[in-house]
C-alpha cells in the first residue's frame, strides 16, 4: 500500500502480526540501515520515531493513522502542540521529541539562510518562515533583516495579533532596520485560514512599509504571505 510518499511499505503486509515476527528485512530500522533514510515511506519513519505500538495496535497501525490525521508528513511538522494532545500513542514525552525535531529543522534552515544570500535561496527563506509561523492559530508579523550581500543578520517577531487582525507599525520596523544596520528586508506574516492570498490590507501595508525604509536607504525585498502548505511572494508576483 503506497502512502503518501509514493513508497511502497512492505511491512505494511504484515499488520496483522507482530513486529517481533516480522522478517528483518522488513523492519523499518533494517531498511534504513541497509538502504538509507530517504528509501522508507512516511509511515517507516512515523513508525521508527513511535518505537512501539499499543496492545492490539502495532507501531505501522498507529503511524498510519497519525499521518492519516494531518494528512502529509510536512504538515504533522508543521503542526501545533495542541494539535498532538489525545492522540494515541503521542505522550508528552513523544510530543516533547517531536517538537525538538521540528526546533532543530528550523534552526536548520535558518542556519542555511545565513550562511547563502537569500536572494540565492529563497525556497530556504520560504521553509523557514513557513516552519516558523505557518501553523500559528494567530497572525504573526517576523521581519528578516538582511546585510549589503543579503545574508541574515536576524529573525524577529515583529508584530502578533488575532486570528482576523495585527497591528504592524512600519516606523518600528525602520528603527530595528537602522538598530542592527540591516541593508534590505524580507517580511513575512502567516493567514491563520491557511489560504496564503494577500489581502488589500497586505498590499497597502507593503506599499508604506517599502515607502519608509527607502527613505533611510534600507530596500523591502520581499513579503510572504504564509499559508497552510503554500506561500505568496510579492517579489514573485511583480508586486516590489
Amino acid at each position: 500500500m503506497p502512502d503518501s510518499s509514493g513508497h511502497v511499505n512492505a511491512a505494511l503486509n504484515h499488520d496483522n502480526r507482530e513486529p517481533s515476527k516480522w522478517p528483518a528485512r522488513d523492519m523499518p530500522r533494517e531498511r534504513l540501515f541497509d538502504a538509507g533514510a530517504a528509501a522508507l515511506s512516511d509511515t517507516e519513519l512515523i513508525a521508527i520515531f513511535l518505537g512501539c505500538g499499543l496492545p492490539g495496535h502495532n507501531v505501522f497501525a498507529l503511524a498510519r493513522t497519525l499521518l492519516g490525521r494531518f494528512g502529509s508528513l510536512r504538515a504533522m511538522l508543521e503542526a501545533d502542540p495542541a494539535d498532538f494532545k489525545g492522540l494515541r500513542g503521542i505522550g508528552p514525552a513523544k510530543t516533547a521529541v517531536l517538537l525538538a525535531v521540528i526546533e532543530m529543522a528550523r534552526r536548520a534552515l535558518l542556519e542555511k539562510a545565513r550562511e547563502t544570500p537569500l536572494i540565492d535561496s529563497s525556497a530556504a527563506v520560504e521553509d523557514y518562515v513557513r516552519l516558523l509561523i505557518g501553523q500559528r492559530p494567530y497572525e504573526v508579523f517576523v521581519c528578516l533583516f538582511l546585510d549589503a550581500r543579503h545574508r541574515l543578520i536576524d529573525s524577529e517577531e515583529s508584530a502578533r495579533g488575532s486570528l482576523t487582525r495585527m497591528a504592524v507599525y512600519p516606523r518600528e520596523i525602520v528603527r530595528r532596520a537602522l538598530a542592527v544596520n540591516a541593508a534590505a528586508l524580507v517580511v513575512a506574516h502567516n493567514h491563520p485560514s491557511g489560504v496564503a492570498q494577500p489581502s488589500a490590507s497586505d498590499r497597502q501595508l507593503t506599499r508604506v512599509l517599502r515607502e519608509a525604509l527607502a527613505l533611510v536607504d534600507v530596500k523591502l525585498m520581499d513579503h510572504l504571505v504564509v499559508g497552510r502548505s503554500t506561500v505568496f511572494s510579492f517579489a514573485q508576483a511583480g508586486w516590489l
